[in-house]
């Protein structure tokens, strides 16, 4: 008993928050961090699949063949040996479940961005305070377990902002990326990357899942969702990405999340 008491204080001490915790022996794992606006996690990945939930803040999290947004109350799900990045594109309040992928099979195998429901939310906001080297057979460990149930229920929504892997189409996105609010014309950027307009209408499809006008909006909503998350005024989101009113960019956030701006952060 002495031993394991050894044992467990020694890992505790000696964790670094930024490893992915692989060599603490349990297969359930949660971990509460706070991040400043503008910080980086560099570019990683875990022998874990995580579940990082954004208690309050906004994360912006890039992996290959993709960009997720995660504004409040929701979460990124990232499978294991999935190599990602995240920004903090304002101050952040993140919430890290770990979990073993052989302990608990059929979880989701991509990335994607759930909402969270008050049990689940609840449930992670507890495992946090949980310690890493929890005793088996235990209420801590009971509670633990529940997650992974809870996240095969979870349903993905619409924040996620697939790359294509085709050079032309990613000197237009790089560009959008950068500049959401640019309002060229398909046949426009088929002057500068030299294809036809049809050419890159047909790859944007193919590559992406989407049409030009779609991957542009979904662009927007997602550069909308950090703007806002950081407080800025609906209608300096609307005019920075390219809309004549402020109600035109209510009413095609309304079509595209089924809320107002103002509603969607309340709830």
């Amino acid at each position: 008993m002495k031993t394991n008491n050894i044992e467990k204080r020694t890992i505790s001490e000696n964790l670094d928050p930024l490893e992915d915790m692989d060599r603490i022996p349990r297969p359930i794992l949660a971990m509460a961090k706070e991040f400043p606006r503008g910080h980086v996690i560099p570019s990683h990945a875990h022998n874990r699949s995580q579940l990082l939930y954004a208690s309050s803040g906004v994360m912006t999290v890039e992996a290959s063949g993709g960009i997720w947004v995660v504004p409040p109350l929701r979460a990124v799900w990232i499978p294991a040996a999935t190599e990602h990045r995240i920004n903090c594109t304002g101050d952040l309040s993140m919430r890290t479940v770990y979990i073993t992928p052989e302990a608990f099979p059929g979880l989701p195998n991509d990335c994607r961005v759930v909402s969270i429901p008050p049990l689940l939310r609840e449930l992670i906001l507890r495992a946090v305070k949980v310690p890493v080297m929890y005793e088996s057979g235990t209420r801590d460990e009971r509670l633990l377990m529940m997650i992974p149930d809870l996240i095969l229920e979870l349903e993905a929504t619409p924040l996620t902002l697939p790359i294509p892997d085709d050079s032309r189409l990613q000197e237009i996105t790089d560009r959008l990326i950068k500049n959401p609010g640019d309002n060229r014309f398909l046949s426009e950027w088929g002057d500068l990357v030299g294809a036809h307009s049809r050419t890159l209408s047909r790859l944007f499809k193919v590559r992406t899942g989407m049409g030009f006008r779609q991957w542009r909006q979904q662009v927007r909503i997602m550069e909308a969702l950090k703007m806002l998350g950081r407080g800025e005024a609906v209608t300096n989101v609307a005019l920075d990405l390219g809309y004549d009113s402020p109600s035109a960019f209510i009413a095609m956030f309304r079509r595209a999340l089924g809320v107002t701006p103002g509603r969607y952060f309340q709830a």
